[in-house]
């Protein structure tokens, strides 16, 4: 394979997408390793900073236009054709639609297609001509199940054939923790010995009062040893939608549930592997990768059969139906009460994760930049 000129959009880094700058984050430092023969342009902001790439094939590009200003669309095909790119690779569906080389688009899901109530009716029409716009610019589609690959497909109307499934994968720092980091991450925190963790947002989809009421049905029956167990939910919650702090005092639950609103990336492989068990009923993910990490750490899963988290757990994990609050509450119950059952999961869920594996991606990344370059 001849050598290409690459560009990569790595401006969505920030707080604003915090989704796709972990994938920004996670990839980048893979996708430079291997693409040694290429060399690869990283187009990014002034302000933001990138994780360590191999300088040798890379080069920062800093571009004025942020991920949604118009003058991107000028200023990035004219930065694109001074490049001499063969293609640019843009993580977002708002991207440069009109450009001098071939273009690939990460799009993760379609969940706005699937719960509409979770943007604006301004929003929504603004996501589906981005969206339509995006499919219709890039030679290929990149997207990280094949339940996100189905639903683009559909949605879209387009041949599966032009969308390639590169999974997602947990990072290398979940792995399990020390005892001592362990304790150390719940004094921090105030948590206690015993608790299931849920870490996620509080958008609708991820069934956040199902599982409140779920946990609701588990307390009377928690077995004799864990009966001062709570129920720890962590995350980024948006004030849009009920927070799971006034949904757990409205249920008489304060004491039982410990919200835990801004807890540091790095602190996530010491509260997953602290946890007795993970709980994640959404009823919807394009992939899912807190169950990944919590078995990478670990940590027995509990979760939804639903969206792409079938694919993604395998038979590692043991899996509920998310509207069922009985059937959340009798999972969460078997895993406590039997440490045979906690074992297996627990070996199994980090033979699943291991399948699972950033430069695997990265592999897969590259195949696409060298397929769409080719044509």
């Amino acid at each position: 394979m001849q050598s290409l000129r690459i560009g990569f959009d790595a401006r969505y880094i920030g707080d604003h997408f915090p989704g796709i700058g972990r994938y920004i984050t996670a990839l980048l430092p893979e996708l430079s390793s291997l693409s040694r023969q290429h060399h690869l342009f990283v187009l990014v902001n002034a302000d933001q900073a990138l994780p360590p790439l191999n300088s040798t094939s890379v080069e920062q590009i800093t571009v004025r236009s942020t991920p949604f200003a118009l003058t991107q669309q000028i200023e990035l095909p004219l930065l694109a054709a001074r490049l001499q790119l063969d293609v640019l690779h843009s993580p977002y569906i708002v991207k440069p639609y009109l450009l001098p080389c071939p273009s690939v688009v990460t799009i993760y899901d379609v969940l706005p297609l699937r719960y509409p109530t979770t943007l604006s009716p301004r929003g929504r029409r603004f996501y589906r001509l981005a969206l339509r716009l995006a499919a219709r610019s890039a030679r290929s589609l990149i997207t990280i199940s094949t339940v996100s690959r189905d639903d683009l497909a559909f949605h879209l109307r387009i041949p599966r054939e032009r969308i390639v499934v590169t999974p997602l994968a947990a990072a290398p720092s979940f792995t399990p923790q020390p005892v001592d980091e362990i304790t150390d991450m719940r004094l921090r925190y105030g948590l206690p010995r015993h608790y299931v963790l849920y870490v996620g947002s509080n958008k609708p989809h991820k069934n956040i009062d199902r599982l409140l009421r779920a946990w609701e049905r588990v307390i009377p029956d928690l077995p004799a040893s864990l009966t001062d167990t709570v129920l720890v939910i962590a995350g980024k919650f948006d004030p849009r939608y009920p927070l799971p702090a006034t949904i757990a005092n409205e249920r008489g639950l304060s004491e039982r549930v410990k919200i835990l609103p801004g807890v540091s990336d790095d602190d996530l492989p010491a509260l997953y592997s602290g946890a007795l068990l993970f709980v994640f009923p959404s009823s919807y993910e394009g992939f899912g990768l807190p169950p990944l990490e919590a078995m990478a750490c670990g940590t027995p899963v509990v979760c939804a059969y639903a969206g792409s988290l079938p694919e993604v757990v395998g038979e590692a994990a043991l899996t509920v139906d998310p509207h069922n609050m009985h059937e959340i509450a009798e999972g969460i119950l078997r895993v406590l009460r039997s440490p045979d059952l906690a074992r297996f999961l627990r070996e199994r869920g980090q033979r699943q994760a291991a399948r699972f594996s950033w430069r695997a991606t990265a592999q897969a990344t590259l195949d696409v930049y060298e397929q769409v370059a080719a044509r």
